[in-house]
Order: structure tokens, then sequence, then C-alpha cells
């Protein structure tokens, strides 16, 4: 008979992105169910014990997450285990900190400090386009969101700056050659580079999954903000 889904999730198991301590115990927290896949993000008890160091106990996390400190895409989450991703803006008022959960050129995660102003949107790949009932368009992004009504003009592959108030396209950027993207996939994950070219080869019917979310457009301002790697000046 069946049971059900796995509630427990051995260390040696655990993503290596998690970047956890092989001796630290035989268990790691198991993702809950979210908008992100549980080998691709990052629990929030990892983001407050491990990685800000706001807490040294299991206990304490929860004691902090139950007084609603903290904001994941302008919610406050409460469970410990919500799995937040990538491009994802996680606030803690009571600190006025804002983080982007990034990658770095490892492909590991990396909590990135953001402005108040640039912690009011977030950037989202667009994974369809589709037309449901009375023909009403709409798309699907990585994230799980579903939004009606989008501009003709985006395609998939494309980036979509979403306002987390509203809940609303502002902008958008088209997968073209000559913007910036960065790879969210594979061994160069975490890379930033700029489209050179585009291919198109044949293969099956099923199209292929791009690996590269555009972060940036060069001749738009509103660009968010990278993590500098070792060596780099601002500027």
């Amino acid at each position: 008979m069946a049971r059900g889904l796995k509630k427990h999730l051995k260390r040696l198991n655990a993503p290596k992105h998690w970047m956890l301590d092989k001796l630290g115990g035989a268990f790691a927290p198991k993702p809950s169910s979210g908008p992100h896949k549980s080998r691709e993000c990052l629990p929030l008890i990892l983001i407050l014990r491990n990685r800000l160091k706001y807490a040294l106990t299991y206990r304490e996390v929860i004691a902090i997450l139950m007084q609603r400190h903290v904001l994941v895409d302008g919610k406050v989450r409460t469970d410990k285990t919500y799995p937040s991703g990538f491009m994802d803006v996680v606030s803690i008022p009571k600190t006025n900190e804002n983080f982007r959960l990034l990658y770095d050129t490892k492909g590991r995660f990396r909590l990135h400090s953001i402005r108040d102003e640039e912690a009011k949107f977030k950037l989202c790949k667009v994974k369809g386009v589709q037309f449901g009932q009375k023909g009403i368009p709409y798309l699907n992004t990585y994230d799980g969101r579903t939004i009606r009504y989008p501009d003709p003009l985006i395609k998939a592959n494309d980036t979509v700056k979403l306002d987390l108030e509203s809940n609303k396209i502002v902008d958008f950027i088209k997968f073209d050659v000559g913007n910036v993207v960065m790879v969210t996939g594979g061994r160069n994950r975490g890379r930033v580079g700029v489209i050179k070219s585009r291919e198109k080869h044949k293969g099956p019917l099923k199209p292929s999954t791009c690996r590269m979310l555009p972060v940036m457009n060069l001749q738009l301002v509103w660009a968010m903000s990278l993590p500098l790697e070792r060596g780099q000046s601002p500027g």
C-alpha cells in the first residue's frame, strides 16, 4: 500500500549546493512542495541558520518564522522548509535587509544584498505562452506563476520584470542576440555572458528547454545588480 511522498531526506543525498557538513547529522531538511523543484531550491531554514546565522538551532528558526519576520517575494512565509529559489527576494523588515537568491560561478546559491527599490520586483523566465478557455492568452513562468493577458510580443524563454506588489508585468526582455544572460542549469550554471548567436537544430517535436535567463538589456536602465566576483571592482 502506498504511503505517499517521503518525509525525510538523508544529508548525504541532499543537493551539493546546499553545502551541508557531512558529519553534522544524519538528516537534512526536506523542502516542502512549492514553486521550485526540490533539487533547485534552498529551504528557509538553511537561509536563516546556515547562511545568515540568525539562528543556531531548529527551534530558533521556527520561533523567528512564527513571528512573521521573513517575507519571500513580498509574502510572509512561516514554513521552515519553504523552497525559495533562483531570483526570489527574501526580506527581513525587522533588520531592514533584502536579499536576492542568485547563483555564483560554481552553481551554488548566494544571497545578494539589494536595496529596497530593487526588492520590489523580480525577473521571471517565461516557460510558455498558451491560450485558455474563451481564447484568453496566458503565460507560465519558471516559478509556477500564471499571468493572463500578457504582451503579445512575449514568447517562450523571454524574461519578464514582475512587480511583486501588483503581480503585473512591468517590462520584458527578449531572448535575442546581444542581451546579457545568466546560465541557470548545467555545468556552467551561474555564469553571465552575452548571446553571440542562436542556432536551430532539427530534433524531436518537443522543444528542448533553454537553461538561460536574460537578466538585462544594454539599452535598459532598470537592469538588476549582480554580485561581484573576487578581484572585480564596482563600476
